[in-house]
């Protein structure tokens, strides 16, 4: 058997894919609905890190997403203080490096970041534990509504968002916690009514983890997670969607091409995906109890993976598509002493490796970029 390079495999993949969404020419389309985006996440500790990705959003992007999944400030927010200056440092730096021209999605949760309770305490750390008497509260508390609605309301008045999300993976609790759903549901009812009552044209919605909504994709309950859906359909603008194929019973032997499909066949909602990514590297994760899981990518699987993603993006008007990671983190993980950290498994889900080299699928996303949005888009 001849062995095909790399680059030329590459270059099929790509060749393919603009076929789905590229240029105007032999039927392709000649514009798109949907923005793209990126988080300013770093791929190491250092300024430097911080400057070229904020550098290559303005660049490769035309969305930028301030994602804050880190605790919530409980306690100022609910006596209408000022925020620790770590907070109002950082939200003054996003605001500052956020490109004028882009659209702005800021992401907030009151879920925890395992999404299996009420989110942590943010002050002068991240994800500190929750103070008295917070931490005896539950999502239908009053004293949590009052707190997370104004904390909701501060942080769109400093963005002035395009897109709001005041929930992340939401459906995830229902997985993890489900007997926490229904005093979650009164929350989650509050805060959009509320929200939409004071800022009647902005978008306002929340995220459900995707994988979880298909059936044997993963090993959540079916009928609870329809049960979930049905329950905030009400009660989003819009359904966001956080999608890692890869971490699915699939995992990265092959790719469900009807993945999107199914997805959109569960909502007449307009539908963005709020994070994503592939991983162009293989990696091996720890999965208790002796299993040793190991996930063999590579670019060019990367590659197919956003091909079939730009494509139905344009196939189903998605409002927008964010791949979470610009650059591969590496140097971060290490930094940190991740080792056998769950973080590896978006580690190398970067558009860019390691190095600041470019990919495939950063091609392909270029050229979803170079087309011209629909007059129609908001």
């Amino acid at each position: 058997m001849v062995k095909i390079p790399s680059r030329l495999i590459a270059g099929i993949i790509c060749l393919v894919a603009l076929t789905l969404f590229g240029g105007a020419a032999n039927g392709q389309p000649a514009t798109r609905p949907f923005y793209l985006g990126f988080t300013p996440f770093p791929y190491e500790i250092s300024q430097a890190a911080v400057d070229f990705t904020y550098d290559h959003i303005a660049e490769d992007a035309d969305l930028i997403v301030h994602h804050f999944d880190n605790g919530v400030p409980w306690v100022e927010a609910l006596a209408g203080d000022a925020y620790h200056s770590s907070i109002q440092d950082d939200w003054n730096y996003r605001r500052f490096r956020t490109p004028a021209t882009h659209k702005v999605l800021v992401t907030v949760t009151p879920i925890a970041f395992m999404r299996d309770g009420l989110a942590n305490y943010r002050a002068e750390r991240e994800d500190m534990p929750l103070p008295p008497p917070f931490a005896a509260y539950g999502f239908d508390h009053p004293d949590v509504a009052t707190a997370f609605l104004r904390y909701c309301e501060d942080i769109i008045a400093h963005f002035d968002p395009d897109y709001f999300m005041f929930g992340i993976e939401v459906n995830l609790l229902m997985k993890l916690r489900p007997d926490l759903w229904d005093s979650y549901m009164t929350l989650h009812r509050h805060i959009y009514t509320e929200l939409k009552a004071a800022h009647p044209d902005l978008p306002v919605f929340v995220s459900v983890a995707g994988i979880d909504l298909l059936e044997g994709y993963t090993d959540a309950d079916h009928a609870d997670q329809m049960r979930a859906l049905a329950d905030i359909l009400d009660y989003t603008d819009v359904l966001g969607l956080s999608v890692y194929p890869y971490m699915t019973a699939y995992m990265t032997n092959s790719l469900p091409e009807d993945m999107f499909d199914r997805l959109a066949a569960l909502t007449d909602k307009p539908i963005a995906v709020t994070e994503t990514g592939y991983p162009a590297q293989s990696f091996s994760i720890d999965a208790g109890n002796g299993v040793r899981l190991t996930f063999e990518s590579d670019a060019e699987k990367q590659a197919r993976y956003t091909a079939l993603l730009l494509d139905a993006a344009q196939e189903y008007d998605f409002v927008f598509v964010v791949n979470f990671v610009l650059r591969d983190y590496d140097a971060l993980w290490r930094q940190i002493g991740a080792h056998e950290d769950l973080t590896i498994a978006w580690r190398d889900t970067g558009l860019y490796d390691e190095d600041g080299g470019t990919r495939p699928a950063l091609d392909l996303w270029r050229a979803a970029l170079a087309l011209p949005l629909q007059s129609t888009s908001s």
